[in-house]
C-alpha cells in the first residue's frame, strides 16, 4: 500500500521553538490554517481512502480541510501523537532540543533503550506508532494518510524504511505540512518514495523565521 505521513500545520510552539508534546496541545497559527487549507489541492489526485490523526488538536485541525474535500471522517489514534518531551517539555534551548532530537536519531540507529529524560523509550514509541500504522493498514486500502508530528514521522519513517538511515533523517527537515510517502506493508517492510520537506503549498507557505525544533534538519 501507499502511506502518506503528513506533518501538522504550524503551531505557536513551532514559532517559539518550544518542545510542546502534551495532549491536546495548542491549535494552529494563522499560517498553520493556511497550510492546512492547501492540503486538498495538493493531495487531490493521491487516491487517499482513509485518514487518521493523533489525539493532538493540531493534527485534527490540519486534517479537517482534507477530510472535508474527500468526504472522509478522520480516525483519531493515540499512537500517532508526538514523541514525548518529558522533562524537556516547553523548553527551547539548544541543549534540550539536541537531547530530544538526538534521542530520536539514536532510535533510528537502533538504540531503542534510549529515552528523553522523564519520557518513553524507543521500544514504547515504536510499539504505539507501529500499532497505529497496523490499524490503518488493516483497512485493506491501497492508499491511506496519517496526520502526525515532526519528530514522530522522522523517527518512525527513518527506522522502518529500508532505504534511509539516521544520517538521512538528520539532514532532511520536515516542515509543517511536509509529507513523507512510503510504500509497503507491516511485516513486509517499507521504502520511502518521497520526502517533501517543504509545506505542501510550497515556499510561499513556509516561515523561515520560525525556530522549529522537531522539523528542522539536525
Amino acid at each position: 500500500m501507499r502511506l502518506y505521513l503528513i506533518r501538522h500545520g504550524q503551531t505557536p510552539d513551532n514559532v517559539r521553538g518550544e518542545l510542546g508534546t502534551t495532549v491536546p496541545g495548542p491549535g494552529l497559527t494563522d499560517l498553520g490554517l493556511e497550510q492546512a487549507a492547501a492540503l486538498p489541492d495538493a493531495l487531490a489526485s493521491a487516491g487517499i481512502g482513509a485518514l487518521s490523526t493523533s489525539t493532538m488538536l493540531r493534527t485534527q485541525l490540519t486534517a479537517a480541510p482534507l477530510a472535508a474535500s474527500l468526504g472522509l471522517v478522520p480516525t483519531v489514534r493515540d499512537g500517532l501523537r508526538e514523541v514525548e518531551a518529558g522533562e524537556l517539555e516547553l523548553r527551547s534551548d539548544q541543549e534540550a532540543v539536541s537531547t530530544y532530537l538526538g534521542t530520536v536519531l539514536r532510535w533510528v540507529d537502533g538504540d531503542l533503550d534510549a529515552r528523553v529524560p522523564g519520557a518513553e523509550d524507543g521500544h514504547a514509541f515504536f510499539a504505539r506508532f507501529d500499532g497505529a500504522v497496523d490499524e490503518v493498514c488493516a483497512g485493506g486500502l491501497d492508499v491511506a494518510a496519517v496526520v502526525s508530528h515532526g519528530a514522530a514521522i522522522r523517527g518512525w519513517a527513518g527506522r522502518r524504511a529500508s532505504n534511509v538511515d539516521a544520517a538521512f533523517v538528520r539532514a532532511h527537515q520536515l516542515a509543517n505540512t511536509g509529507v513523507v510517502v512510503l510504500e509497503g506493508a507491516p511485516g513486509e517492510g517499507w521504502v520511502i518514495v518521497e520526502w517533501a520537506d517543504e509545506p505542501v503549498g510550497g515556499a510561499l507557505l513556509a516561515d523561515p523565521s520560525a525556530s522549529d525544533p522537531t522539523g528542522d534538519a539536525a
